[in-house]
């Protein structure tokens, strides 16, 4: 079952990111299709999710698609940071990026879980659901992006500095990703304040350098979504 799980949710990541890059990059023969695709890749993109639903809906019932439809979502939503990065002018391609990192972090949690901790795999494993306190700071650096990129869009492009934050989300995801593999099933994304059968103090790979790797990674994987 978890491995099923797995191969549901990364089949349908791709799935979608793979067909909204399609049905985008594929128009770009000549500038004049350039210049529609840039006018109408909102609409491309919607209706390219929008049907990859409707085909979920049709294949997949209760558990497994609302698996598949959490995964499509983060799919498109990579795909789209991509498509940002890309072609958008230069001081909205951080936004892209952005996008890119959200959803490999939110798309990966819930792929490393299955892999290495079934038992504890649940829809909240994607973490798309944190917490208040999450979503609120979520939203406001949105709107914080939005302010600065309308009042002073040079900003947005100081490349040295988005680098910077690119860098530190990748190595925050990496560290993150090497904690939850290395301690496996005693990895979880819950606070356990009761000691259960199984639970191991974890000393090798990344716990032997730092003694809590997947705390630390995701604390420079956030403060890099920031820079």
């Amino acid at each position: 079952m978890a491995v099923s799980n797995a191969h549901l949710s990364l089949s349908s990541f791709l799935l979608s990111g793979c067909l909204s890059l399609l049905a985008v990059v594929s128009l770009l023969a000549d500038e004049e299709a350039v210049q529609l695709v840039r006018a109408y890749t909102p609409v491309l993109l919607l209706g390219n999710y929008v049907l990859v639903n409707l085909y979920l809906r049709l294949v997949h019932q209760g558990y497994h698609y609302q698996i598949a439809v959490r995964a499509t979502f983060l799919g498109t939503v990579f795909s789209t940071g991509c498509l940002i990065s890309v072609f958008a002018p230069l001081s909205w391609r951080p936004l892209g990026l952005y996008m890119i990192t959200m959803a490999i972090f939110h798309y990966s949690e819930f792929l490393v879980t299955a892999l290495v901790n079934a038992r504890t795999l649940s829809l909240d494993s994607f973490l798309l659901n944190h917490s208040k306190e999450y979503g609120i700071a979520a939203l406001a650096s949105w709107i914080e992006f939005f302010i600065e990129r309308w009042l002073l869009p040079e900003l947005k492009e100081f490349w040295p500095v988005v680098l910077i934050g690119v860098m530190m989300c990748a190595a925050g995801e990496v560290l993150r990703k090497a904690a939850m593999m290395t301690a496996k099933t005693n990895f979880n994304h819950i606070v356990q304040s009761v000691r259960e059968d199984g639970h191991q103090l974890v000393t090798n790979g990344v716990y032997a350098i730092c003694r809590h790797p997947s705390y630390v990674g995701w604390f420079v994987w956030s403060v890099g979504t920031q820079v």
